[in-house]
C-alpha cells in the first residue's frame, strides 16, 4: 500500500477523511445458477441494448430479472448469512442492491463516487478463469458462481484473466462470452462494524483541514488516480 493515502468524502453535510482499508474479506457460498431464461435475457440485453466494451462495468435491470429468478431471495439470504459469519451481521439489511455486469474491469478505485462506502459483491457467473486483482495488496480472488467480496471502494482493483499481470482490451473480445454478472451492496464506512472489519480509521487527518468539494483519494495533498492498465499510482 502506498504511504499517506487519505480518502476525502462527505457524510451528508459533514466532510470526512479516512484511511484506506487494507483488508479484503472473501468467501464462497453455494447458490444455484441463474435460470436459463434469465441468462438468455441478459445476453439479449448485452447484445441489443448495451454497448459494453472491454473493461466496462454497467448495470442490468434488476426488477425485470427478479421476475425470471425464483432463487433471487435465496441468493440474497446466502450473502446475508455469509456476512453474519464473517462478523458483519445485519449489514445488508435495508441496503439497496444493484445488479451489475462487467467485461473485465480496468484498474480503478471508486473513492470519488463512493468514498464513504465499502462494497459487498456476490458473483453469479460461472468460473471463466478471471480474477479480481487488488494490486496494492498483491491479492487475487478467483471469480466463480458464489464468490463473495467485501472491500474498501478506495482500494484499487480490476478484473483480469487469471495469470495476467495487467489489464488489456484484447483479453476480452466482444465475440466471446467473458462477462461477469454480480449483485452489489453499498456498506457505509460510518458503520463501525464495517470500518473495524476493513481496518479503516475515520477522520484520519485533523478535523478542520481543507477538503475538496467532491470525493477524492489524496496522497500528501495531491489527488491520486490509478493507471487503468498497469495499476500504477498517478499523482495529479
Amino acid at each position: 500500500m502506498p504511504d499517506a493515502l487519505v480518502c476525502h468524502y462527505w457524510h451528508g453535510e459533514t466532510p470526512r477523511s479516512r484511511s484506506i482499508g487494507d483488508t479484503i474479506i472473501t468467501g464462497m457460498v453455494d447458490i444455484p445458477p441463474p435460470p436459463s431464461r434469465l441468462r438468455a435475457d441478459w445476453a439479449r440485453e448485452l447484445a441489443h441494448h448495451m454497448d459494453l466494451e472491454a473493461g466496462d462495468v454497467d448495470s442490468l435491470p434488476l426488477a425485470r430479472a427478479r421476475t425470471r429468478w425464483p432463487e433471487y431471495a435465496s441468493c440474497v439470504r446466502a450473502a446475508a448469512d455469509w456476512t453474519a459469519r464473517v462478523g458483519l451481521p445485519g449489514v445488508l439489511t435495508g441496503r439497496d442492491v444493484a445488479l451489475m455486469v462487467c467485461r473485465g474491469a480496468r484498474y480503478h478505485h471508486d473513492g470519488e463516487q463512493y468514498g464513504g462506502m465499502a462494497f459487498c459483491n456476490l458473483f453469479l457467473s460461472e468460473d471463466s478463469e478471471q480474477d479480481v486483482h487488488f494490486p496494492w495488496l498483491d491479492l487475487r480472488v478467483p471469480l466463480g458462481r458464489g464468490t463473495l467480496l467485501v472491500f474498501d471502494t478506495c482500494q484499487p482493483h480490476a478484473v483480469i484473466p487469471r495469470g495476467a499481470s495487467r489489464f488489456a482490451d484484447r483479453d476480452f473480445p466482444a465475440d466471446r462470452d467473458n462477462t461477469q454478472v454480480f449483485l452489489t451492496w453499498e456498506l457505509p464506512i460510518e458503520d463501525p462494524r464495517v470500518a473495524q472489519a476493513l481496518h479503516i480509521a475515520v477522520d484520519a487527518v485533523p478535523p478542520g483541514a481543507p477538503l475538496p468539494d467532491d470525493g477524492q483519494l489524496r496522497q500528501r495533498g495531491r489527488r491520486v488516480s490509478v493507471h487503468p492498465e498497469t495499476a500504477q499510482l498517478v499523482l495529479s
